[in-house]
């Protein structure tokens, strides 16, 4: 149950950051096998904000309120010591919000960790993914994300050895990388040819075990069921790569400073 301890002074604020008892709450419900969509409906937050809570701490079958509520402390801190004193957070254009964006970043940073990307990897790719240019610079990604041009190079290098980014040149001759559009249907294709080969050696064990026994069966059935999702994954690609390259009207309210 979700229920308010009645000792707490501690108060929600619905509109403002996770309380300290809310998170606690958030960890509860979790154990208690709740839905995100639950959870939120009954702390009368948005689906979304317990989303972004808890896969950027831990995801659900990690996540510790305490240990999430002392990140989040630290994650201010260090940012309020990044910011010159007196000065406002910079606008991002198009009516966004600078905090908002950025707990987005840190929420889809981790979904890609949660996929085997390593951490500086993710981080960059997730950069150039909400960057409405869909490229940056190394120069840029380096200010954005406040690391070395070091840590840069090496994740651009890993990220184009697996075909998740291309290099480019502006007007200006400076190089850029940037997000190419087909990377999940590429991704999707792979994955199907991956499991075929996994089909494949399955039905290889067939023969090797000898036909109608009981580990053979298994083996073909795995077999069976790998080719079916393969191909249906290739042909759903191929029906919807189209959707990849939409492009949808926006209303003006000025550019993103990192484009």
């Amino acid at each position: 149950m979700l229920d308010v301890p009645s000792n707490t002074k501690e108060t929600a604020m619905p509109g403002g950051r996770l309380t300290q008892q809310e998170r606690q709450q958030i960890a509860q419900g979790l154990a208690d096998g709740l839905a995100y969509a639950e959870i939120a409906r009954r702390l009368e937050r948005p689906t979304s904000t317990i989303t972004r809570e808890v896969m950027r701490n831990g995801g659900p079958t990690a996540y510790r309120a305490d240990l999430a509520h002392r990140a989040t402390e630290r994650r201010t801190r260090r940012r309020r010591q990044a910011a010159p004193r007196g000065a406002e957070a910079p606008a991002l254009g198009h009516g966004r919000d600078v905090e908002a964006v950025r707990e987005y970043e840190e929420m889809f940073t981790t979904l890609l960790m949660g996929q085997g990307l390593p951490k500086m990897m993710s981080r960059v790719l997730t950069c150039l993914y909400t960057t409405d240019a869909g490229s940056l610079t190394a120069s840029e990604l380096v200010r954005h994300l406040q690391v070395s041009p070091a840590s840069v190079s090496k994740a651009v290098a890993f990220l184009e050895s697996q075909g998740l980014i291309r290099r480019e040149r502006d007007e200006g001759r400076r190089e850029r990388y940037a997000v190419d559009d087909d990377v999940f249907y590429q991704s999707m294709i792979a994955s199907a040819r991956s499991s075929a080969q996994l089909a494949e050696a399955a039905r290889q064990g067939v023969g090797v075990l000898g036909p109608d026994t009981p580990a053979a069966t298994r083996l073909e059935n795995i077999a069976r069921f790998v080719d079916f999702v393969a191909e249906s994954l290739i042909r759903a690609a191929e029906q919807a790569r189209e959707v990849l390259h939409i492009k949808h009207e926006t209303t003006s309210g000025g550019a993103d400073d990192r484009n």
